[in-house]
């Protein structure tokens, strides 16, 4: 494979649709709040993605069956109090390398300009690296009429505080670079497991801003989990402090002795 591939499943017609982007970053946050978009509309893989530029792997999955490491594009119709159109990118991989990157953004968008994509919504995490009980979201958008709707929904203005790395920035970007619009949403995370709870806050505020009803019931279970989880290393934590604590005061006391 010497370029980027992009493999029609299904020829589909859509009316200027809303372009979602949600590849794995930092705790996963992103894929998990697209993954159960899809999963809860149902929405329909028209095509998949290849490139030199992802990871030289492949997984290994049940039963030993091998998975190959690619994006994927989904779509949905009439969806929402709007009746919008989507594409949602979802997969198990970014591109390794800066030029990857640009390539593979810049392919998926010329694949997306003759849909009539207008608008682009980019999902991932924000990493705090340390245990958040209630995940805020933060916003960054292309223009200022973006930044004043993610403020109507509750979403914290991010500025001149970093860059966003990676597909999540890249993406709207060059898109701004082509006339669309966009907006990336950030969900506070730890960032070193899987965040379903950060998944569900970003999840609740893609809903708003796009007028679409999706259950976050089952993200709620696996938040639930999650809390479970962190609240189970925290005690381990302490215990090994104290352990180690009740162990140096009883070497300095046998030194001492």
């Amino acid at each position: 494979m010497q370029k980027n591939e992009i493999k029609i499943i299904e020829e589909v017609s859509l009316d200027n649709p809303i372009f979602i982007e949600a590849l794995p970053g930092i705790g996963h946050v992103g894929k998990l709040a697209a993954d159960h978009l899809i999963d809860e509309l149902e929405a329909v893989k028209f095509a998949e993605i290849y490139s030199p530029s992802f990871p030289p792997q492949v997984f290994i999955g049940e039963g030993g069956i091998i998975e190959n490491m690619y994006n994927e594009l989904y779509y949905l119709k009439s969806q929402g109090e709007d009746e919008r159109d989507f594409i949602i990118l979802v997969g198990n991989t970014q591109s390794l390398s800066t030029e990857g990157q640009y390539s593979l953004c810049g392919d998926i968008l010329d694949f997306l300009e003759p849909f009539g994509v207008k608008e682009l919504f980019t999902l991932g995490g924000l990493a705090t690296g340390q245990p958040v009980e209630d995940p805020k979201v933060f916003g960054a958008a292309t223009d200022t009429e973006k930044i004043k709707i993610l403020e109507e929904v509750g979403v914290e203005i991010r500025s001149s505080d970093g860059g966003i790395v990676g597909a999540s920035g890249l993406f709207l970007g060059l898109g701004q670079l082509r006339g669309m619009s966009g907006v990336c949403l950030m969900g506070e995370t730890p960032g070193y497991f899987i965040d379903a709870q950060s998944a569900e806050a970003i999840l609740i505020k893609l809903s708003k801003l796009l007028k679409i009803e999706v259950s976050t019931d089952e993200l709620e279970k696996r938040a639930e989990e999650t809390k479970s989880m962190i609240s189970k290393a925290q005690q381990m934590e302490q215990e090994m402090m104290s352990h180690q604590m009740t162990q140096q005061d009883g070497d300095d006391l046998r030194y001492i002795g």
